[in-house]
């Protein structure tokens, strides 16, 4: 392997042969290129690494090679060595972070008026686009749209969104993909197999997914493992190198949660620290486990045989029921949140990993209270028509989620089973008064002492009717995963009124305001207003319109 070159530099695509991941911007400018129909200015969008820069590099060379404008440039051509090696006097980058001012912007401008110096066009390459001034924008707007016969814009960003309108209506735009582990990994292979470096397969997937879509940071972290692992790109030095927690670490963990087993996950736990490593990463690889196996569940042939983790995956696929694999990925996606606000990260992770186990399903099971019946006095009081007497020997069941397991082998995927029970229903005579409800079921959420999820469920549900201790709610599609959490909250309301409280929750559509909506509208409110107030302050106008001042989004907050 070279040892003077980089990796990311030295397999820098110089064709668009070459370029792997962005088929759909290779196709549309080789057509332009065959045709004829260049555009005079290209935006290129997307994160770093995906091949802006690069693309705009191709394109100088598609312009200006000697053998003439085409889609396939020799590359062996003096002008196209130039480009390559950055020494081509008519490509010209501008780095827009650095250079945002219309002074910048106006020198451009006059520059473009001349002549190529070397090749048939000017090419001006404007990184980072987006951080030029308003009054930069401004200043760029006619050439934009009509500029010299020999000159030709490519703009590139990684925030598209904060560009003036008047310069995308002005601009051809290609939004570049990112690249997925298994791409890069892919890549990574060919490359490490061309340098003759010895590597283990499932540590190329880590470096794809550390690279989070770029390849060149795929590339720049391959070259740290192989200075890391003296020469070999190996899966646990690689581990070591990123802080990964190791690979069946997320597979230990559901089948801890499976078997409801605490001991075992707070070994994990204490494992991951010994080793030094991310509460963040773990989390974020128990995330990307969970969404691997919900996948599989209605898609089976999305796993892949070769995969290591394969085995795992079809395994807990039929072990877990959809609902669950939902309700754990959500966890496990608070838990990286809390992580900021928690006293340390070992406390978060376990306080996460408790929280699987709190509400797993098959930790229902817990013999149920006895509560005495409510005489007929107490239901008159608590705003519900009495139920008929019931003998004494014989109280009303009451119906409790019963135990969950995996199912042995190949057999089919478990059930969620609800169990029904003959405890009896009893208020004990030291319990809570009965209560009356007025049908406010936003005020009442508040009132009730919950867990968690089955805080959530309240708070997303809106009641649509009441009767003789049953409640039915109306709960959106895209909350399913909640409804597990029914009898935890049917619990608790039987305990808050006294009697027992049966839950039946419909998934529908057409929710009306729920207090999480309600409470995100006053919070929208709020913030409209807040913004409303600050922009008419006369200094703020001030500084905005004379100022060239500007707002950083969110960075008004209401009071």
């Amino acid at each position: 392997m070279s040892a003077s070159l980089a990796l990311a530099r030295k397999y820098r695509p110089r064709n668009f042969s070459e370029l792997m991941g962005q088929e759909h911007v290779v196709r549309a400018l080789s057509h332009a290129l065959d045709t004829g129909r260049l555009h005079q200015a290209y935006l290129l969008t997307g994160t770093r690494g995906v091949g802006k820069t690069t693309i705009a590099r191709i394109l100088a060379k598609t312009l200006n090679c000697e053998t003439g404008v085409t889609a396939a440039p020799c590359g062996v051509c003096q002008t196209c060595q130039d480009i390559d090696a950055g020494r081509f006097p008519d490509l010209i980058e501008l780095d827009a972070a650095s250079n945002t001012g219309v002074d910048n912007m106006r020198e451009i401008i006059d520059n473009a008026r001349y002549a190529p110096t070397a090749g048939r066009y000017k090419v001006y390459l404007i990184d980072e686009v987006h951080m030029l001034s308003k009054s930069a924008f401004n200043s760029m707007l006619k050439t934009l749209e009509e500029p010299p016969e020999h000159v030709k814009f490519v703009l590139a960003t990684t925030d598209p969104q904060k560009i003036p309108v008047t310069v995308l209506s002005r601009c051809l735009q290609f939004a570049l993909k990112q690249f997925p582990p298994e791409r890069v990994a892919e890549q990574l292979h060919k490359v490490l197999t061309a340098e003759q470096v010895p590597f283990d397969a499932p540590a190329l997937r880590l470096i794809g997914e550390a690279a989070q879509g770029s390849m060149r940071d795929a590339l720049s972290i391959t070259d740290q493992a192989i200075a890391f692992g003296h020469g070999k790109v190996d899966e646990q030095q690689v581990r070591q190198m990123l802080g990964n927690v190791d690979r069946d670490f997320v597979w230990r963990v559901l089948d801890a949660v499976s078997a409801s087993d605490a001991a075992a996950l707070n070994a994990e736990v204490e494992r991951c620290f010994e080793h030094g490593l991310s509460a963040d990463d773990a989390l974020a690889q128990l995330a990307r486990a969970l969404q691997r196996i919900a996948l599989a569940q209605p898609v089976p042939a999305s796993v892949d045989a070769a995969d290591p983790d394969a085995a795992h995956i079809q395994r807990l696929a039929k072990a877990l029921s959809a609902e669950e694999v939902q309700l754990y990925y959500q966890i496990a996606l608070h838990g990286r949140d809390d992580l900021r606000l928690a006293p340390d990260e070992q406390t978060a992770l376990m306080m996460t990993f408790l929280r699987l186990l709190a509400f797993a399903p098959s930790n229902g099971a817990e013999p149920p209270r006895e509560v005495a019946p409510p005489v007929a006095s107490q239901a008159g009081r608590a705003g519900f028509a009495p139920s008929p007497p019931s003998p004494a020997a014989e109280p009303a069941p009451v119906r409790r989620e019963g135990a969950v397991r995996a199912a042995p082998g190949n057999a089919p995927a478990r059930e969620v089973a609800v169990a029904a029970t003959t405890a009896p229903v009893s208020v004990a005579s030291d319990g809570p008064a009965s209560r009356d409800f007025d049908g406010d079921w936003l005020k009442l959420v508040s009132l009730l002492p919950l867990a968690a999820m089955a805080r959530e469920l309240a708070r997303h549900s809106v009641l649509a009717s009441w009767d003789k201790g049953l409640f039915k709610l109306a709960l959106p599609q895209d909350k399913r995963p909640l409804a597990t959490q029914k009898e935890r909250l049917a619990g608790t309301l039987s305990e808050y009124f006294g009697r027992a409280i049966k839950l039946d929750i419909e998934l529908t559509d057409n929710v009306g305001e729920s207090v999480a909506v309600r409470d995100n509208r006053v919070r929208d409110e709020k913030q409209a207003a807040a913004e409303a107030a600050f922009l008419a302050d006369p200094a703020v106008q001030v500084l905005l319109n004379e100022g060239g001042g500007k707002i950083r989004a969110g960075s008004i907050q209401p009071t």
